[in-house]
């Protein structure tokens, strides 16, 4: 089974923590993603099963509520003034305030292998991946990064990417970190005035097994990424250097800080590949 788990602030060492700190909040779930922390809920994708998934909120006290279906769902963002993105298939999706979804971009002018993870800064950029190949299929092929306007348009800002998954923005809107899955690094660039990416560099390298999936930054502008084969969280700081563990007993594929204070690190993850 697939879980949301919440991990416990007290531990007796606080660089590793384990099972013992962690508390299951959710579980029997099918395939979770992109948890992203709004309004004091915890929202995130479902992928399912079959063709539909299901976005759910995840209140404080641990209820889930299904807030929208989505086909083909992947990954789920907000815009800044709180309008819920999702991408499905070769389309990204932004639902209206009368809870309908419409198209807000098509993606397949860029590339028509699968789209994975968004990202949305301060300023309204949406930052979406694309991992350049049939994942289990066919031979490996480089990612992209793609910025989508608020009108729609789609312009390519970053390629060469070994499977691109998680991405997060710093606090202060200058910095965007992908963590390639492929390449087992956080990869930053700084994020220009009109959105575009410049000077790519090694942000944190992480190890050939680390295998990098959902990531976010904290205050203090390190990263925790979630690792499926490591079955962690782990935080580190720019150049690298392992600032916590969060060991479990399962794959984490991603992470994301909230609660009241934004100092709660929500996980989801699955026993895989026997999920």
């Amino acid at each position: 089974s697939l879980s949301i788990a919440v991990l416990d602030a007290q531990a007796e060492d606080p660089r590793v923590r384990t099972m013992s700190n962690l508390r299951v909040l959710l579980d029997d779930r099918v395939l979770v993603e992109s948890p992203r922390w709004h309004d004091d809920q915890l929202l995130f994708a479902d992928w399912g099963s079959g063709e539909v998934g299901e976005i759910l909120a995840l209140d404080l006290a641990g209820r889930a509520d299904v807030v929208a279906e989505v086909e083909a769902l992947s990954c789920i963002d907000r815009l800044p003034d709180g309008r819920l993105l999702a991408i499905s298939g070769g389309s990204l999706l932004r639902r209206e305030n009368d809870g309908t979804f419409v198209k807000h971009a098509d993606l397949t002018e860029l590339s028509t292998k699968p789209w994975n993870d968004i990202v949305v800064d301060g300023r309204g950029n949406i930052y979406v991946n694309n991992i350049g190949f049939d994942f289990g299929e066919g031979d490996f092929a480089p990612g992209l990064i793609a910025l989508v306007a608020s009108d729609g348009s789609v312009r390519q800002v970053a390629d060469g990417l070994a499977f691109p998954n998680g991405m997060a923005v710093s606090p202060d809107n200058s910095t965007l970190l992908v963590a390639e899955s492929y390449g087992g690094k956080l990869t930053g660039y700084d994020i220009q005035p009109d959105g575009s990416l410049r000077n790519a560099r090694v942000w944190a390298e992480l190890g050939e097994d680390a295998a990098p999936d959902g990531i976010c930054m904290d205050a203090e502008n390190a990263a925790w990424y979630a690792s499926v084969p490591g079955q962690h969280c782990v935080r580190v700081r720019e150049g690298g250097e392992v600032l916590e563990t969060v060991q479990a007993d399962r794959g984490c594929f991603a992470c994301m800080l909230g609660g009241p204070d934004g100092r709660r690190l929500y996980v989801v993850g699955a026993k895989w590949p026997d999920a």
